[in-house]
């Protein structure tokens, strides 16, 4: 029986097209998948049937009836209940503020969280709260409204394994209960062991409805990219994780261009590495281990309460963003908005960084400037249709335009925090390659991901972090997800180094 049925839904944004006439049935007692790369329209569908937006075109049928949703909290009265892509939580307030806000009991929200075993503090303010437990926040939140249809848009982008499993958890107690979900990821194991059905997105249109266990990700991908672009990508990945190994190997032997000794900060206990330059170093850990602190020192964001870094042998105390960037270490963080200027246009966020550069009254030039934002774009295969605004551009494109900007402007070493977060297959593997080439040509590059899948794919050596220490470092090839796992739980006795 259905529980929700879309047709010929639409949405433009000017001259880009969002969503062309897709279509979605979900069932009773069903998760349902919808999948897309960035850019196919996944989110926007989710934004329409919660009422955030409103649509161009087409029907949206609950349980027969037709609705037209004005409003979130309409969308909440009827049965339909998000957890969008982004945190919905007010950083200034606190999380029991944050959760009045919505018409909710502090006590039903309470509740939800001890379901999952989680337990947290409702008067400290939600910019102190780490981003993975305000997504869980954001779930108990939308389970408190005791919904028919619950709306997880890339929940689990964000979550280690643990938090992962209790979602994965939720979501078949709602099956049981003969409510439904509709699950937005881009891991497509997630999809293969939790979900009934998925419909998949391209170019704003649904090109399928397929059964995941049946076809596996291969149908997945072919329904995604269409058959011939899925068959050119998964020759791709044949070419470059045979030729990383190779080309990391022989990039290994760079000159030091990072060095940390003893370095103290936050819950960081003394850690101590090097960075050369070609390499790509991950750093592998489970969520709250100390990658948050590390990334956040070496970046100018936080100060060091002991112990060194040096840049190049020269000894560098960043007090600020600013100071790291001019020795030459830039961020790509996970959380894009961060790092973006949502209202201007993408050639004035990838150039920004180039300013600071400029003498005082020194002039601008239009010409070197547009020659290395296209060529940044290009080498990134940036989608620049919506590119007045980078806010309307899709999470993917936003992330290769943080990324972009460092191209275009240069540097020394590359931070990059879990640069893949919450992005398409398509899309990773362009980054990975890109990292790649970058190393190649020299550039040293600091990785941390919370998928354990990526890191023989990207990396030439992996450290592992646990307690705020090292506990195991592997080489890039052999850091299987076993040993991994090993290592990120402190168990260095079973750990090859």
């Amino acid at each position: 029986m259905s529980l929700l049925e879309a047709r010929d839904v639409g949405k433009r944004y000017g001259p880009v097209v969002a969503l062309d006439s897709a279509d979605l049935s979900v069932d009773a007692g069903e998760v349902h998948a919808l999948l897309g790369a960035n850019g196919a329209g996944k989110s926007t569908f989710v934004k329409i049937l919660t009422g955030v937006i409103q649509r161009d075109g087409g029907t949206v049928e609950l349980r027969g009836e037709p609705v037209r949703l004005s409003s979130p909290a309409q969308a909440a009265r009827i049965g339909l209940a998000p957890v969008f892509q982004d945190p919905a939580l007010v950083p200034d307030l606190t999380v029991a503020q944050n959760v009045r806000l919505t018409g909710l009991s502090v006590d039903a929200v309470r509740a939800r969280l001890r379901e999952m075993d989680l337990d947290v503090d409702f008067t400290e303010q939600a910019a102190d709260v780490p981003l993975p437990l305000l997504r869980m926040i954001d779930l108990a939140r939308a389970m408190a409204h005791e919904p028919q249809l619950l709306l997880l848009d890339e929940i689990t982008a964000a979550l280690p394994s643990d938090l992962a499993e209790r979602v994965f958890a939720v979501m078949q107690e709602w099956r049981r209960r003969g409510r439904s979900v509709l699950f937005i990821t881009h891991r497509l194991a997630e999809v293969i062991a939790v979900c009934d059905r998925a419909t998949v997105l391209r170019d704003g249109r649904d090109v399928g409805t397929v059964v995941p266990q049946e076809g596996g990700e291969r149908q997945i991908v072919e329904h995604m990219l269409g058959p011939e672009a899925a068959q050119a990508e998964a020759k791709a990945v044949e070419v470059d994780e045979t030729a990383g190994v190779d080309d990391g190997a022989a990039a290994g032997a760079g000159a030091t261009t990072l060095e940390l000794s003893e370095l103290r900060v936050g819950s960081l206990a003394g850690v101590s590495f090097a960075l050369r330059a070609g390499e790509i170093l991950g750093i592998a850990a489970l969520e709250g281990q100390g990658q948050d602190d590390l990334f956040a020192a070496l970046a100018g964001e936080r100060r060091t309460e002991g112990g060194e870094i040096r840049v190049a042998g020269k000894t560098l105390r960043p007090r600020h963003p600013y100071d790291a960037v001019r020795a030459g270490l830039v961020l790509v963080p996970a959380d894009r908005l961060l790092a973006l200027l949502p209202q201007r246009s993408v050639r004035e966020n990838i150039a920004a960084p180039r300013y600071n550069r400029l003498a005082r009254w020194g002039p601008i030039n239009p010409r070197d400037e547009r020659r290395r934002v296209g060529t940044a774009i290009d080498a990134l295969q940036i989608d620049t249709r919506a590119q007045r605004q980078v806010r309307r551009l899709s999470g993917g494109n936003q992330q290769k335009v943080t990324i972009a900007r460092w191209l275009a402007s240069g540097f020394r070493t590359l931070l990059c925090f879990d640069p893949t977060r919450g992005i398409d297959v398509g899309t990773k593997r362009q980054i990975y390659a890109l990292l790649r080439r970058l190393a190649d040509d020299g550039a040293a590059i600091l990785f941390f991901s919370s998928e354990l899948s990526e890191f023989p794919l990207v990396c030439d050596r992996v450290l592992t972090l646990f307690g705020g220490r090292i506990t195991g470092e592997l080489a890039g090839e052999g850091a299987d997800e076993a040993s991994l796992l090993r290592a990120m739980h402190g168990l260095v006795e079973e750990v090859a180094v």
